[in-house]
């Protein structure tokens, strides 16, 4: 089973993603993962820590000459602002972060907790999804994010390759479809920060080249949309998970919303197998499993809980009223958040695709791919 965790405090000495089950036999691209980690660094509206940090990975084992050996891979983000020992505790809470819940859970100070729970620990994810997106590459299967909106302006999606559209998600500030509309939501995000205050927005990625099959109705833990609303929803001020239609689903009419199957048999060697539909409101997935069409994936992330003008609070120490405390932050980070979400999702359907063709070697894997395909043309 491929699977990872992470470890590292906000400003300790590094992030780390421990991945385990990572097949054998891929050469492994670090300037592409450097380069998503770069990503998650920009956007419009990001804070001071950004001007810190230069995030790059560094593997400290599981590969050999670049190439990975099938045992564990550790992967380190150093932290350049690495002050933890010198920082004083917090004793008024933030509204909307895990400084007071956290603190009462383990009978400690906020420090102890904010420092774990602090969005900085999203390096080392993005460090695991920019590997794992290597792996989806060998298969065909193309990984792209961005933000459809900003708070209250909706900029939506496009048509196109995902080739054609991170071109010009790359073209833009905020990482949006819509270059040409920076101009506006940056004197918004400008404003916000002006007033003390920060912006939140919703993100979109989609998946192409998905073969049908990945995942299964079999079990509930192990349906492929419940394990992407999971990783997806455990980002850091992620507050809702869509696929396909989501909420709108529920406002429609059955013959609204379900796609039409339809046969092209000259498209029968593809990884559709020939299967074809009008429309993709399912967003790619049916009964936790993948049916071929591209999954999309939404996320709605929060306005993110630091602000400069705080809101009330408590002092911990004296129980008498007073303003959160203010650390360091972002105006608006959801630009970061496009590059987060989409790295997640590209590990989960990386899990998903070793369970279905194993993970003992990536040779192994395209053997089975192969030979899975053959038989689900001719059955």
């Amino acid at each position: 089973m491929l699977r990872y965790w992470t470890a590292g405090e906000s400003h300790g000495p590094a992030l780390v993603a421990l991945v385990d089950g990572f097949p054998a036999g891929l050469t492994v691209d670090t300037a592409a993962i450097d380069h998503e980690l770069k990503r998650r660094q920009g956007g419009y509206g990001r804070g001071g820590r950004q001007r810190i940090e230069t995030d790059t990975v560094t593997f400290l084992s599981g590969l050999w000459r670049g190439i990975t050996l099938g045992s564990p891979l550790a992967l380190e983000v150093v932290n350049k602002d690495y002050k933890l020992e010198r920082l004083e505790e917090v004793e008024r809470p933030r509204p909307g972060h895990a400084d007071l819940p956290g603190s009462i859970k383990h009978l400690g100070g906020v420090r102890a907790v904010l420092e774990r729970a602090s969005a900085r620990e999203t390096a080392a994810r993005v460090a695991a999804g920019g590997l794992a997106r290597q792996l989806l590459s060998v298969f065909g299967i193309e990984v792209a994010g961005w933000v459809t909106e900003l708070g209250p302006v909706v900029l939506g999606g496009r048509a196109g390759s995902l080739a054609d559209l991170r071109g010009i998600r790359d073209s833009s500030e905020i990482y949006s479809l819509h270059p040409e509309r920076d101009s506006e939501v940056t004197v918004l995000i400008d404003t916000i920060g002006k007033e003390g205050d920060t912006l939140g927005g919703i993100v979109e990625v989609h998946v192409d080249g998905l073969p049908v099959g990945l995942g299964t109705h079999a079990q509930w833990d192990r349906k492929l949309d419940g394990r992407l609303a999971q990783a997806v929803m455990a980002v850091q001020a992620i507050k809702g998970v869509e696929i396909g239609m989501g909420f709108e689903a529920a406002r429609r009419r059955g013959s609204e919303v379900h796609d039409p199957i339809g046969f092209d048999a000259a498209a029968r060697d593809t990884h559709t197998l020939g299967f074809t539909r009008p429309t993709n409101n399912a967003g790619g997935l049916e009964a936790g499993m993948t049916n071929g069409q591209p999954l999309v994936v939404r996320a709605a992330m929060k306005p993110i809980s630091t602000l400069r003008k705080p809101l009330g609070s408590v002092n911990l120490r004296t129980k008498h009223p007073e303003d959160a405390a203010y650390e360091r932050s972002d105006v608006c980070a959801v630009s970061a958040a496009s590059v987060i979400v989409e790295s997640v999702v590209a590990f989960e359907v990386a899990v998903a695709l070793v369970d279905k063709f194993g993970g003992d070697s990536v040779e192994e894997m395209k053997a089975r791919w192969d030979l899975y395909h053959q038989l689900a043309r001719n059955r």
